[in-house]
């Protein structure tokens, strides 16, 4: 394939680490008591939702008491 070969000016680049801007950014925007309440019953449904399905999940997860291959089926004892 065919490459080209130009020269990149890189003093753009020199000139970026001593530039400042005299701009100031504008203040951050506190948040309502509305918007941290939201927030507030947001996060503690998520956490109520992963406690749920811990509560929930566990029995499924356990395994039974009994061992469940020690029972014979009617079919192997047919023969």
């Amino acid at each position: 394939m065919f490459r080209r070969r130009e020269a990149v000016p890189f003093a753009f680049v020199a000139d970026a680490d001593r530039f400042r801007s005299n701009v100031t950014p504008p203040p951050k925007e506190r948040p309502s008591v509305s918007q941290l309440a939201g927030r507030a019953l947001l996060g503690l449904t998520v956490v109520a939702g992963l406690v749920g399905s811990l509560l929930f999940g566990m029995p499924a997860l356990e395994s039974p008491h009994a061992p469940s291959h020690t029972k014979q089926s009617e079919a192997s004892d047919g023969r």
